[in-house]
């Protein structure tokens, strides 16, 4: 009896160990720049490239002069996931006349995310991040293989104006305009 007790203690331990490292450990992932967490406001994007849906190469130097809004998102096909695809969809039309570009960025592959956004009619990038090159490079943590839900708005200069680390995925797309148009200057 004594070796049972034992043995479940030593599994109770591991089971402790397992969940501090999933915690702590994964919970500030350290960037390509040397820091760890979110990139922070003011920070100069990373320059970081990936393919798209269509198989075209995406870089967030390219986008220099406009604002771009990088969303990372879990899965394709998951209620969440497909509910702030739509709501940036929806109001696609917006961020067009605004000069806005929109990426959408998970660990999915770039077939997935084809159809996901023929599925969906997603009129703007979704880049296959298989590697987690982009989420390890703005400091998005990810869980299980799966980047956590960030959005990270860049000015046309390619500097982080705004994070947002915990989003409402119905109404994040028309948050995110209200914020340009407020962080934009205005016309006389």
């Amino acid at each position: 009896m004594q070796q049972v007790r034992f043995w479940f203690l030593g599994r109770q331990v591991l089971a402790a160990l397992l969940l501090f490292y999933v915690v702590v450990a994964c919970g500030a992932p350290q960037r390509p720049d040397g820091g760890t967490g979110l990139l922070a406001v003011g920070s100069l994007a990373p320059d970081v490239a990936a393919v798209d849906q269509r198989g075209a190469q995406r870089t967030l130097t390219a986008e220099r002069g406009h604002f771009v809004v990088v969303y990372f998102y879990p899965k394709d096909g998951t209620p969440g996931c497909t509910k702030e695809a739509c709501a940036f969809r929806d109001v696609w039309t917006r961020y067009q006349e605004a000069g806005v570009q929109v990426f959408g960025v998970s660990a999915d592959t770039q077939l997935e995310h084809a159809r996901f956004a023929t599925e969906h009619r997603l009129p703007f990038p979704l880049l296959a991040d298989t590697e987690h090159v982009w989420s390890r490079a703005f400091g998005v943590g990810t869980t299980l293989g799966f980047d956590s839900r960030v959005t990270f708005l860049l000015d046309p200069k390619g500097h982080v104006v705004r994070v947002y680390p915990d989003v409402d995925p119905g109404v994040h797309a028309t948050t995110v305009l209200q914020d340009i148009a407020a962080t934009s200057p205005k016309q006389p």
